[in-house]
């Protein structure tokens, strides 16, 4: 346990507690410091102070405009203009490095005119929102990148202007180290109890496993893959379990002489280019249960089985490949339409959601951040209106449809 973690809290009460100190506890945790009206306590109880198992840690760390509804699309570029500007946003602080964003782009491939008709309409939305997203035909690519094989391709989507790969974990990094030295506390425990008011209107308090009970004034679940857990302990419903995705790193033997966009198969294999000959390529079993919140084992026969055949038939130049590294991560999937849940419950109005992502978190997490430190700190959103994916829609059964989720 990092000693710069202390256990047990300094105070007994806080302002805001967030539940999880990763990519999404951090953000907002960091947003909320860098807001001058806001002046209040924060608590950050992180269960695992290393890191090493949450989802942040096993990101694929790429960003993508590509989506099928105007907000993601929109989510996505404030992301995109966070991360070429960090140090800017992190108040021209010298020590934060300058981050690029890598824009080979998401290439899109559809072997079916039904989705080619899908990528079709999500390009009219990503177009309309500002997106540069291009429709290549399977000559277009081929001309393009001449080492896939096309046979069975009927259009791709592709869109190379701040979309691709950045450094998620020095940006999370940056979030936390700032949000500390601003005020924010980080605690290594975990929260294992909640208690209502008798109204049962509000969360007056959390109970930390070490025993220590803390009053607070909101209460952020920012839990990952864990967040049905916490949302439970509040007596609330929440449909997002973990769901186990694996990824590989491979070296080829005969390096492709361009980037690798990273390509999403219509398999539902993607892969992308990593620098200096090797690639990440990812995927999941057909057979896609909830998972333990523990369980990271791999699936070594998924490999031979479905993924490297996969991307030896796409790029007939990986039939010979090595695999250097290789590891399973969890998605935080929201069952109803794998959307973001945000916001407050409608009932204990100090309860705020931040929560299943389904994939989309690290990308995510610069507007989800400043959404959610506006929301605490105004009660309302001031720049991009999250309201969409608040609860309601999940009493309601009211699906927002994403048809763009790898």
């Amino acid at each position: 346990m990092p000693s710069s973690f202390a256990q047990t809290p300094a105070q007994t009460h806080y302002d805001v507690i967030i539940v999880g100190g990763a990519i999404m506890g951090s953000s907002t945790a960091w947003f909320l410091t860098d807001n001058p009206d806001f002046n209040g306590s924060i608590l950050v109880v992180e269960r695992d102070p290393s890191y090493e198992w949450c989802s942040t840690a096993h990101t694929n760390s790429c960003i993508r405009q590509q989506f099928s509804t105007k907000l993601n699309v929109q989510i996505s570029q404030f992301g995109a203009d966070f991360v070429k500007n960090a140090r800017r946003y992190m108040g021209d602080d010298a020590r934060v490095p300058e981050l690029t964003l890598r824009s080979f782009g998401y290439l899109y491939l559809a072997d079916t005119e039904r989705f080619a008709n899908v990528l079709r309409a999500n390009q009219k939305v990503q177009r309309a929102a500002g997106a540069m997203t291009e429709l290549l035909s399977q000559e277009e690519i081929a001309a393009r990148y001449p080492f896939y094989a096309l046979d069975d391709i009927k259009l791709g989507s592709i869109n190379t202007v701040n979309e691709g790969y950045f450094d998620g974990a020095t940006l999370f990094d940056w979030w936390k180290r700032q949000a500390r030295e601003r005020g924010a506390e980080y605690v290594a425990n975990e929260v294992v109890a909640m208690t209502r008011n008798p109204a049962g209107t509000r969360i007056d308090s959390i109970t930390l496993k070490t025993g220590e009970v803390i009053t607070c004034g909101q209460v952020v679940n920012a839990s990952g893959p864990r967040a049905a857990r916490t949302a439970a302990m509040a007596g609330i419903t929440l449909p997002v379990e973990p769901r186990k995705r694996f990824s590989w790193i491979f070296k080829a033997e005969r390096p492709l002489e361009q980037d690798l966009p990273l390509t999403i198969d219509p398999s539902g294999v993607h892969m992308r280019d990593n620098g200096g000959g090797t690639y990440l390529c990812g995927g999941h079993a057909e057979d896609d249960p909830c998972v333990e919140h523990d369980d990271f084992a791999m699936d070594h026969s998924l490999w031979e089985a479905h993924i490297w055949p996969t991307i030896a038939t796409r790029i007939p130049q990986f039939e010979a490949v090595k695999v250097i590294s290789e590891w399973a991560g969890h998605y935080a999937m929201n069952l109803l339409d794998h959307n973001a849940i945000t916001g407050p419950h409608p009932e204990v109005s100090n309860f705020i959601f931040l929560n299943g992502f389904s994939g989309h978190g690290l990308q995510q997490s610069p507007a989800m951040g400043r959404g959610t430190a506006e929301w605490l700190t105004y009660g309302a959103y001031r720049s991009l209106d999250l309201g969409a994916f608040h609860y309601e829609r999940v009493l309601h059964q009211a699906p927002i449809v994403e048809t763009a989720v790898i």
